[in-house]
């Protein structure tokens, strides 16, 4: 499954635009559907975090003007790839308990981890990528 989303640059420190906001929510439920088809319920839950934080990161810090989402399995593997075209740095800060945001790849990266998986960032940034073991119980 690969799906393209258009948005507006971000300009400053201004907030995405209501629109391209509610593209995300739109992804979770292309994406939950998906999923659902291909017989994978016990990643949803997981997906969706990821899905959320990576899209909201690449709407949020990349400035670009397309998005892509993408999703293949692959050798007992669910590949989920976010792609902003933008080179740039993305990291697990683990941040104070009082701070508003921040904790998005931390969550990304435990749920990797607790689905037999890993995730990371290629082409200098302008990929974020989570790979999550597929239950042998749900492998079509």
């Amino acid at each position: 499954m690969t799906q393209r989303i258009e948005v507006v640059p971000r300009l400053g420190d201004e907030p995405p635009r209501p629109q391209d906001a509610s593209r995300v929510r739109v992804m979770r439920r292309i994406t939950a559907a998906r999923l659902r088809y291909c017989g994978l319920d016990p990643l949803i839950d997981a997906v969706m975090v990821i899905i959320s934080e990576l899209l909201a990161n690449a709407l949020l810090h990349s400035r670009t003007r397309e998005i892509i989402l993408s999703l293949t399995l692959r050798d007992g593997f669910l590949d989920i790839t976010v792609t902003d075209g933008m080179p740039g740095s993305a990291t697990a800060k683990h941040v104070d308990d009082n701070a508003e945001s921040g904790r998005g790849l931390v969550l990304v990266e435990a749920l990797a981890k607790e689905n037999g998986g890993t995730w990371g960032t290629s082409d200098a940034g302008a990929q974020t990528w989570c790979r999550l073991a597929v239950p042998t119980k749900a492998r079509p």
